[in-house]
């Protein structure tokens, strides 16, 4: 094997091996520059008398629900119980919070990594205990909700994970046949394909929407005066896969990056259907977080590469990402 194929190799079997061992996140989900940090004023009133006054924004009780990408795994400061969960004490729930000038005992992070909509609804099992069902922490009083789920129900890690291992296979195959030509290929896609024009991924989404619907419901049974914000994903990757070149090298074919942009887009979306059908709010990170993916810089990126800087969690929003997460959501609630 010539000596120019083991940078990619080892960075191939590297996202494979990192994926399957730590990342409990989801999906997706999913990040700015510390420019959308912060509180948002509110927006002026009409001049005309005639205008409605506009309801004033919500503010605590506020509970935030949801996995890894809302938890902010690995960030420091690590927080809370059980500590399996790897909640941040500066995740975007938290830098909400304060932005609303919340008191302790008006704000509940229940969010833990690895979780499901049936987490949701069900306690999680975590290494070191049981993080107890995330809708519990609802009451009449709750007057917010934020809610970032739906990567993992649709295996959006297991499928990055399973892009890898078709591309090294691929890879090394090709290296032996073609000199390692990548172009035209896309063995992720192929694998995931169906023969009536879907393929597994988007029956995965599809599934995932349903029970979202059914959760989005039962907390608007809980906590019927609350308003409910459905936080989506930040973009993880590039519109243009040659970007990614400098961070990945030929590890991913490219049409197998635009196939991983395309179900991520296809995640967002059912997360805003769900959202809108429930009388929630979407709140979108992917157009935010736009040159700021995986293979942007180290000082733009808001989501680690799957060799992250030391003591980050790959492919998962770093600590710049989960502040402009929070600019975007105290934008989206403030109005």
């Amino acid at each position: 094997m010539p000596t120019t194929a083991r940078p990619t190799l080892a960075l191939t079997a590297g996202l494979a091996a990192l994926l399957l061992a730590g990342c409990g996140g989801g999906g997706g989900s999913a990040g700015g520059g510390s420019g959308f940090a912060g509180a948002v004023p509110d927006r002026a009133q009409g001049a005309a008398t005639s205008s409605p006054t506009p309801a004033p924004p919500p503010t605590g009780p506020y509970v935030a629900l949801g996995d890894s990408y809302t938890a902010g795994l690995d960030i420091p400061p690590q927080t809370g119980e059980p500590g399996a969960c790897r909640r941040s004490g500066v995740n975007y729930p938290s830098l909400v919070a304060k932005a609303l000038s919340l008191a302790p005992g008006q704000f509940t992070d229940v969010s833990c990594s690895s979780a499901r909509t049936g987490d949701l609804t069900g306690p999680q099992k975590v290494a070191d205990g049981t993080n107890r069902a995330q809708l519990d922490a609802l009451t009449a009083d709750t007057r917010l909700v934020t809610l970032g789920i739906g990567g993992n129900d649709a295996g959006f890690t297991e499928v990055v994970t399973e892009c890898a291992k078709e591309n090294l296979v691929d890879l090394v195959k090709g290296v032996i046949t073609d000199g390692g030509d990548r172009s035209g290929k896309s063995p992720c896609r192929d694998h995931y394909a169906a023969g009536n024009g879907t393929d597994e991924v988007q029956r995965r989404v599809d599934a995932a929407g349903e029970r979202l619907g059914r959760v989005l419901q039962e907390i608007g049974k809980r906590a019927p005066k609350a308003k409910v914000y459905v936080v989506g994903y930040p973009g993880l990757l590039p519109a243009d896969p040659a970007s990614c070149r400098p961070v990945l090298g030929n590890a991913v074919a490219a049409a197998d990056l635009g196939f991983l942009v395309e179900k991520e887009q296809q995640l967002n979306g059912m997360l805003r259907q769900r959202a809108e059908a429930a009388g929630a709010v979407f709140v979108d990170l992917a157009q935010p977080s736009a040159g700021h993916d995986m293979c942007a810089g180290e000082d733009k990126r808001w989501v680690e590469p799957p060799l992250p800087r030391r003591g980050m969690a790959p492919i998962h929003p770093n600590a710049q990402g989960q502040e402009a997460a929070a600019g975007v959501v105290v934008k989206a609630i403030k109005g």
